[in-house]
């Protein structure tokens, strides 16, 4: 939907309910688009928790954060 700054002005309510059904408005002045609404990104993923994973590393070698032999010559 393209609608004017006026337009805008006039039926914000309106925009705003085409907006939750995922219309997607742009808005013009001067018949020049200068603002495209859409509505956010609603996200359903549970709030992370920092640590919920601690323990759960069963193995891990000695010389895991030794430099790689391929990589000798850049770190010179």
């Amino acid at each position: 939907m393209i609608v004017s700054v006026e337009q805008a002005q006039h039926g914000l309510l309106e925009l705003i309910e085409r907006l939750s059904r995922g219309e997607e408005i742009v808005i013009t002045r001067d018949e020049r688009p200068v603002a495209r609404l859409v509505a956010p990104v609603v996200t359903t993923h549970e709030p992370r928790i920092p640590g919920i994973a601690r323990d759960q590393i069963a193995y891990m070698a000695d010389d895991f954060d030794a430099p790689l032999e391929d990589f000798e010559e850049y770190a010179e």
